[in-house]
C-alpha cells in the first residue's frame, strides 16, 4: 500500500502548495501597486506552474496504480480529482493565465489587476480539488 500513502502525501503537497498561495502569497501581492503586481505574479505562476502540474500528475498515477492493486473505488475517484486540475487549468484558467503573461508591465492597471483577483478566485478552484481529492485517498487508506 506504499503506492497509496505516496499518492495522499503527493495530493497533501500539492494542496498545501495551493492553500499557501491562496492565502499568503496573493493577498501579499495584492497589496502591490499595478505595475509590481503584475511582475511579480508572472515568475510566481511559472514556478508554481512547474511544481503543481507534475504533482498533480504524480498523485494522479499513484491512485490509479492503488485502485488497480486495491480495487478500492476511493483511489479512482481522488485520482480523477486530482487529474481534474488539468482541464480546469486549461480550460477555466489559462485564458486568463495567456491575457497576463501577454501584458507588459507599462500596460499594467485596474485591468490587469481585476485578472489577477479573477485568477485568485479560479486557483481557489484548484485548491478545493486538491484538499477534496486529498480527503478521499485518507478515506481509501484507512478504508
Amino acid at each position: 500500500m506504499l503506492t497509496g500513502q505516496l499518492a495522499l502525501i503527493t495530493a497533501a503537497v500539492f494542496s498545501g502548495a495551493a492553500l499557501y498561495i491562496n492565502i499568503a502569497e496573493q493577498p501579499a501581492r495584492l497589496q502591490l501597486d499595478d505595475r509590481s503586481l503584475l511582475t511579480e505574479w508572472k515568475p510566481a505562476y511559472k514556478r508554481g506552474l512547474a511544481m503543481q502540474a507534475p504533482l498533480a500528475i504524480v498523485a494522479f498515477l499513484l491512485g490509479m496504480v492503488t485502485w488497480w492493486q486495491t480495487g478500492h473505488v476511493g483511489w479512482a475517484l481522488g485520482a480523477l480529482l486530482m487529474v481534474a486540475n488539468w482541464p480546469v487549468t486549461f480550460f477555466a484558467i489559462m485564458p486568463t493565465n495567456n491575457k497576463l503573461m501577454a501584458t507588459g508591465p507599462a500596460a499594467a492597471g485596474p485591468e490587469s489587476r481585476a485578472m489577477i483577483q479573477r485568477w485568485g478566485s479560479l486557483h481557489a478552484g484548484r485548491t478545493a480539488l486538491g484538499f477534496t481529492a486529498s480527503l478521499t485517498f485518507l478515506w481509501a487508506s484507512l478504508s
